[in-house]
């Protein structure tokens, strides 16, 4: 690693190292955009105060920022930004003896279903994926994935376009670990046509302020028919 590289990620630690920056980081893993109000109010601090923390994150290249009338808007900057993140979430994710805590029903529901800034992660996101897997849908590798004949047709027919997503300038499908089940969920482009799907035939749903995703009835009933995934609402 050469000496600005290892700048670079000095830099990039100490950013994310900080607890309010990394609530700031955290709330935008679901793929929105917020504005710099609500993302004090989810640090816990005054908006003053938020502005110098958002200005560092921007200036790195963390952050986008977009303005629409009087408000400002920012999401992560890229798929790879949250990569990053959900990445280290794996890590911090390890129990050790002196940081086991009673696991809380936002703790419970984030594992079963959750946003991953643009695709599906938690037991149902990792269910999903063996699903494809074990059908010979796609395969997937440390360094990518790819849809089989087999999987267009499966796919095509659950309503997915592969040629509208091939053409995006993103990775098409790589797989993501887990940082709740420690195995592999679906990101990149085709992560995220499927997620679209899910939310389009209103299987699942978003749970307000936060990141997490319930399965409705009509969902769960989909998934089971159509994936033989049983998934618990």
């Amino acid at each position: 690693m050469t000496t600005v590289n290892a700048m670079n990620l000095a830099e990039i630690g100490n950013l994310v190292g900080d607890l309010t920056r990394a609530q700031m980081l955290t709330a935008l893993l679901d793929g929105r955009a917020l504005t710099a109000g609500e993302l004090a109010w989810c640090a816990g601090i005054m908006p003053q105060t938020a502005s110098s923390h958002l200005a560092k994150l921007q200036a790195a290249g963390l952050l986008t920022m977009e303005k629409q009338g009087r408000h400002r808007y920012f999401r992560l900057s890229s798929p790879t930004v949250a990569a990053m993140l959900e990445s280290m979430q794996v890590v911090c994710a390890v129990d050790t003896p002196r940081r086991i805590r009673p696991e809380s029903r936002m703790d419970r529901d984030l594992r079963m279903a959750r946003s991953c800034y643009d695709h599906l992660a938690g037991v149902l996101g990792v269910a999903l994926a063996d699903a494809l897997t074990d059908r010979g849908a796609i395969d997937l590798a440390a360094d990518g994935g790819v849809v089989t004949p087999t999987g267009r047709g499966m796919l095509a027919g659950f309503g997915i376009d592969l040629e509208q997503l091939s053409q995006q300038k993103r990775c098409f499908c790589r797989p993501c670990l887990d940082w709740s089940e420690r195995r592999h969920h679906i990101a990149g482009a085709l992560g995220k046509g499927l997620s679209d799907r899910l939310f389009e035939l209103g299987w699942v749903v978003r749970v307000r302020d936060s990141r997490v995703i319930r399965v409705t009835p009509e969902g769960r009933r989909g998934l089971k028919e159509t994936f033989a995934i049983d998934h618990p609402m």
